[in-house]
C-alpha cells in the first residue's frame, strides 16, 4: 500500500472510534469506556497527521504539546464540578479560535504565495467559513463563560433595533466572506479578510448578548455545534479528512442536542435567540404573586421526611453552587434505609450545560437506575409524599402550566406542586439565575428550607444519624 492509502486508512479508523465512542457516551455504563474511545481515536489522528504532514521542525509542536498538556492536566485536577460549565463554555471558544487562526494561517500563506491551492475558490471559500464561524464561536463562547462564571449578568443585555444591527452586521459579513473568496486586487481582499475577522468576532459577543441565563445550557450547545462547524471548515482548508469527520460529528451531534433541550423548554431555537428571555422581572399575570413564604427547619424537615415513604429528589443549579451531590446521595441511602423509595428527577435542561445533573449525581455514585427522565416521573408525582427541591426554579415552575402570562407557559416541567408536600432548599429568596418568580415557592403545601443546600442537607442528615443512634 501506498503511503497516502495507509494515512487513509488511519484516518478511517480514527473516525470510526470517534462515532463508537460517541455511541457508547449515551449510556451511563459505556460512558466511560466510549470518552476512553474517542480519545484514542484522536491520539491515532494526531500522530499520522505528524507523521504525514512532512514536518520540518517539531519543536514548536512539542512546545504547544507540552504547554497545552500542562494546562489541562490543571484543568482536569483543578477546577470544580460546579465550575464544568463555564469550562465547556472556554472549551468550546478555544476550538472556534483554532479553526480561526488555521484559516487565517492558510490565507497568509496562499497571498504570500508560498502555497498554491489546487482549487482556490473553493479554498478561499473554506477559509472564509472557518474564520467567520471560529470567530462567532470564539466571543460567543467568552460572552458564555462570563455570564456563567457570572462575572456579567445573567440577564439578557437589549437595546432598541439590536436585531437589526446584528442582521446588518450579517450582511456586511457575508459580502466581505464573498469578496474574500472571490479574490481580485490583493488589497480588497486583504482588506475584506480583516473586516470579515473583526465582524465575526463582533457577532458572537453580539449574537449571546441578548440571551438570558436561563438559556444558557442551549447556548452552550449550539456554540459546542457552532466550534465542529468550524473545525469541518478548517479541515477543508488544510485537506484533512479526520478533522472534517470530526467536525460534522461534533456539528451535528450539536445540532441535534440543541434541538431536543429547545423541544424540552417548548420553545424554538429562534424563540431562544431573539426572545430576550429573562430580560425583566416577571411576575404572574395580573400583578405580583399572592401566597407567602413558609420557612421551615431541618428538623421538622426531618419530621416529613422521617414519615415518608415516596420521595423524589429534584436537582438543579443550586446543588452544583453548593456542590452537595454527596449530601443528596448520603440523605438518599438514609431514606431507604428508613424504608423510603427515592427517585432522582432530571429535567432536560435543568443546571447550566446538558446533562449538568447527570454528571454531577455520576460522580457522587448516585445509582443511574434512581434517576429518572421528566415523562417518566410526572405520572407517578401525586403519589409521591415529599419532593425535594434543590436549587431548581423554571423547571419546577408551576406558572408554566397555569399563566399564560408567564414567559415559560407551555414549557414541560417537572410537576413537582402535584406532591403531597414539597421542600425547596433555596440560598435567599432571589429570583435565580434566570429572573423569573417561582410560583411553586407560594403554594400551600410548599415550605421553604433557606440556606446553602449542603449545610442544609447535612443538618436533615444529622437528624437521621441522631435517631439511628438513640
Amino acid at each position: 500500500m501506498t503511503r497516502d492509502i495507509l494515512v487513509n486508512v488511519a484516518y478511517i479508523g480514527a473516525s470510526i472510534l470517534f462515532i463508537l465512542g460517541l455511541k457508547m457516551l449515551g449510556r451511563q455504563v459505556t460512558a466511560r469506556r466510549g470518552n476512553l474511545l474517542s480519545a484514542f481515536g484522536m491520539l491515532l489522528a494526531i500522530m499520522v497527521t505528524l507523521l504525514d504532514r512532512g514536518i520540518v521542525s517539531y519543536t514548536w509542536i512539542l512546545v504547544g504539546l507540552a504547554i497545552g498538556t500542562a494546562i489541562g492536566a490543571s484543568c482536569a485536577g483543578l477546577v470544580r464540578m460546579t465550575a464544568m460549565p463555564e469550562m465547556v463554555a472556554l472549551l468550546n471558544g478555544f476550538g472556534g479560535l483554532a479553526s480561526l487562526l488555521i484559516g487565517a494561517a492558510e490565507f497568509v500563506r496562499i497571498r504570500l504565495g508560498t502555497v498554491v491551492p489546487e482549487q482556490p475558490a473553493f479554498t478561499a471559500t473554506a477559509i472564509a467559513l472557518a474564520v467567520f464561524i471560529g470567530g462567532i464561536t470564539f466571543t460567543g463562547s467568552l460572552y458564555a463563560f462570563a455570564k456563567l462564571a457570572e462575572w456579567l449578568s445573567g440577564r439578557p443585555l437589549l437595546f432598541p433595533g439590536q436585531h437589526a444591527v446584528n442582521a446588518g452586521l450579517l450582511v456586511i459579513a457575508a459580502t466581505a466572506g464573498t469578496v474574500q473568496a472571490a479574490g481580485g486586487d490583493p488589497q480588497t481582499v486583504l482588506i475584506a479578510f480583516a473586516a470579515l475577522t473583526a465582524l465575526a468576532l463582533l457577532l458572537g459577543w453580539m449574537m449571546v448578548m441578548p440571551i438570558g441565563g436561563g438559556d444558557m445550557p442551549v447556548v452552550i450547545s449550539l456554540l459546542n455545534s457552532l466550534s465542529g462547524l468550524a473545525g469541518c471548515a478548517a479541515g477543508f482548508v488544510i485537506r484533512n479528512n479526520v478533522l472534517i469527520v470530526a467536525g460534522c460529528l461534533v456539528g451535528t451531534s450539536g445540532m441535534i442536542l440543541s434541538l431536543i433541550m429547545c423541544k424540552a423548554m417548548n420553545r424554538s431555537l429562534r424563540n431562544v435567540f431573539f426572545s430576550g428571555f429573562g430580560a425583566k422581572r416577571r411576575v404572574a399575570a395580573g400583578g405580583e404573586m399572592t401566597g407567602e413564604l413558609k420557612p421551615i427547619s431541618a428538623e421538622n424537615s426531618f419530621a416529613v421526611l422521617e414519615a415518608a415513604r415516596q420521595v423524589v429528589i429534584i436537582p438543579g443549579y443550586g446543588m452544583a453552587v453548593s456542590q452537595a451531590q454527596h449530601a443528596v446521595r448520603e440523605l438518599a441511602e438514609l431514606l431507604e434505609q428508613n424504608g423510603a423509595e427515592v427517585r432522582f428527577a432530571i429535567h432536560p435542561v435543568a443546571g447550566r450545560m446538558p446533562g449538568h445533573m447527570n454528571v454531577l449525581l455520576a460522580e457522587a455514585n448516585v445509582p443511574y437506575e434512581q434517576l429518572v427522565e421528566m415523562d417518566t416521573v410526572n405520572p407517578l408525582m401525586p403519589t409521591m409524599d415529599v419532593a425535594i427541591v434543590i436549587g431548581a426554579n423554571d423547571v419546577v415552575n408551576p406558572a408554566a402550566v397555569r399563566d399564560p402570562a408567564s414567559p415559560i407557559f407551555g414549557m414541560p416541567i417537572i410537576n413537582a406542586h402535584e406532591a403531597r408536600t414539597v421542600i425547596c432548599l433555596k440560598r435567599g429568596q432571589g429570583t435565580g439565575f434566570s429572573g423569573l418568580e417561582n410560583q411553586l415557592f407560594l403554594l400551600p403545601n410548599t415550605r421553604m428550607l433557606y440556606g446553602d443546600a449542603k449545610a442544609s442537607l447535612q443538618g436533615v442528615i444529622g437528624e437521621f444519624k441522631s435517631l439511628a443512634a438513640g
